[in-house]
């Protein structure tokens, strides 16, 4: 049970008027605010309720804590033995990140179908020429792996452009107007063939680690795009060199990749085809993204101090 005045540590880079949104929806709670950057150590002893970013290094002093509403869709180093403390629950942002993290999905996609990627290292060069042909979305067959907030969100923006989407996800359920079909992880070899875009919005787990190795990778239709803007483990990066290299997969598009940071000498990074960004796609290089981390978190503040089921609690 929380005490009758919570004290709660926010790591959030917040502007006054954010700031009073809090204030204004929990009076009771004290808050500390802090950018992410200027926390330490002593001010997690005292904390009822964590929020925002806070270095896992830190996490074990938090010995008071009860909640932690994490500032990442998948807060995996805070999953790890020994950071937190064994009585806090943990809550993730899923729902924060669906705006920004498909819509950087679905300009990639573009990006890769129109050749613009290419366009662009013409224009370094100052050279004037075409780079051939294009592809569009609509009438294009798009499968989407992970059908959480990012990916639903990515799904009706392809959808919205004509695609045909399909998807793959662990948990039977009824298909929504906006995608062809929904099937099962054990069905995914036989419908990764079908798709011209293939996009991953997995979060890291044993289950998805490696799921796009060297076989599966070859079961691509010649001439496929593959995304990924959920965790680079669910790529084999190695893997995708030789695909690119004899022109099996027209182009991918990462937001991540495995390893991260990708060291500097990775041949990937000099792959045609290849158009990376450096894991930006979230955070909140999209200002309303934050809006949507504080709508969440206030929604779970009210859950807390009412005493009712907290939404994205983390197994631990």
């Amino acid at each position: 049970m929380f005490q009758s005045h919570p004290t709660a540590l926010v790591a959030l880079p917040l502007n006054q008027a954010q700031k009073e949104r809090f204030l204004q929806a929990a009076p009771q709670v004290s808050f500390t605010f802090k950018d992410p950057g200027e926390v330490v150590a002593s001010d997690l002893e005292d904390a009822e309720i964590l929020i925002g970013r806070i270095s896992p290094a830190l996490c074990p002093r938090a010995v008071n804590a009860r909640w932690f509403q994490a500032q990442a869709a998948g807060p995996d180093s805070y999953l790890k033995p020994g950071v937190l403390p064994s009585q806090v629950v943990l809550t993730s942002a899923v729902g924060a990140y669906g705006q920004a993290v498909s819509e950087h999905l679905l300009a990639m996609t573009l990006c890769l179908m129109k050749r613009l990627h290419t366009y662009r290292d013409s224009q370094h060069l100052h050279l004037w020429e075409s780079q051939g042909q294009v592809s569009s979305l609509r009438g294009a067959t798009v499968l989407v792996i992970g059908l959480g907030d990012i990916g639903d969100s990515y799904a009706r923006l392809c959808a919205a452009l004509g695609a045909r989407v399909l998807g793959v996800r662990r948990t039977r359920t009824e298909v929504p107007d906006h995608m062809a079909g929904i099937f099962n992880p054990d069905h995914l070899d036989q419908v990764l063939p079908q798709a011209d875009v293939v996009c991953l919005c997995l979060p890291h787990s044993s289950q998805t680690a490696g799921l796009m190795n060297a076989d599966r990778l070859a079961k691509m239709k010649p001439g496929a795009i593959l995304l990924n803007g959920g965790r680079g483990s669910a790529i084999q990066t190695d893997a995708l060199i030789p695909l690119l290299e004899s022109g099996h997969l027209k182009g991918v598009g990462l937001d991540v990749t495995d390893p991260e940071p990708l060291p500097p000498d990775h041949p990937l990074w000099d792959m045609p085809g290849a158009l990376i960004t450096p894991h930006v796609s979230g955070f909140f290089h999209l200002p309303q993204t934050l809006d949507h981390l504080i709508d969440l978190t206030l929604d779970n503040l009210d859950r807390y101090l009412s005493g009712k089921p907290l939404r994205n609690v983390m197994s631990r």
